[in-house]
């Protein structure tokens, strides 16, 4: 059930006067923080497509899957980071190959492979940490991939950098177009028109 912030914490001794908003406000609030920012970036791709329903589930097969059927995997990459840096970071997107789990039945898939059928790969692009705000959708560039040309171009390799993921002319979008490239991406085999 999803919960909206006012909920309270809640002791036999007593009124506590903790909101479940506070707690998401401490945890949630560094939208540069890696982990956070992948979560982030599924919301944001979710949005995109009308798949955000219900909770997300952790640790399923795929990140979303749309009203037409299509399971999408979702990677977030950033130049900049939570922590103070030199320069900034090398992007680099995870495409790891995995068993599969699958939530609603608490099983694991037999076979290592990527079982999405399409990838989104969001960078958040913005260098200057003095305007960067994961919430402005400006700052995103989205990259969308067939999961089937992944596995031909690049077979069990574990990761991609930002050149090579170029280098595969993906449909380069910004928020507006993440949902016509996903379905495109799927119509097409991923070749441009």
């Amino acid at each position: 059930m999803k919960k909206t912030g006012e909920e309270s914490f809640i002791s036999k001794t007593g009124d506590l006067d903790i909101k479940l908003l506070d707690f998401w406000q401490w945890n949630q609030s560094d939208l540069l923080n890696n982990a956070l920012r992948g979560t982030l970036a599924e919301f944001i791709v979710g949005k995109a497509l009308d798949a955000v329903t219900g909770i997300r589930t952790e640790w399923d097969a795929f990140d979303l899957v749309t009203a037409e059927g299509i399971n999408v995997e979702v990677k977030s990459a950033a130049y900049l980071q939570s922590w103070q840096q030199m320069k900034p970071s090398t992007i680099q997107f995870s495409i790891r190959p995995a068993l599969a789990w699958e939530a609603s039945t608490n099983t694991y898939a037999t076979e290592m492979k990527r079982s999405a059928d399409v990838y989104v790969f969001c960078l958040l692009k913005e260098q200057d940490r003095s305007v960067v705000n994961p919430l402005n959708l400006d700052q995103w560039e989205f990259y969308v991939l067939a999961t089937e040309q992944i596995n031909r171009e690049k077979g069990s390799q574990k990761s991609i950098g930002l050149n090579a993921l170029l280098r595969m002319n993906p449909i380069i979008v910004s928020y507006k177009g993440i949902k016509k490239a996903v379905v495109e991406c799927i119509s097409s085999g991923n070749e441009k028109l």
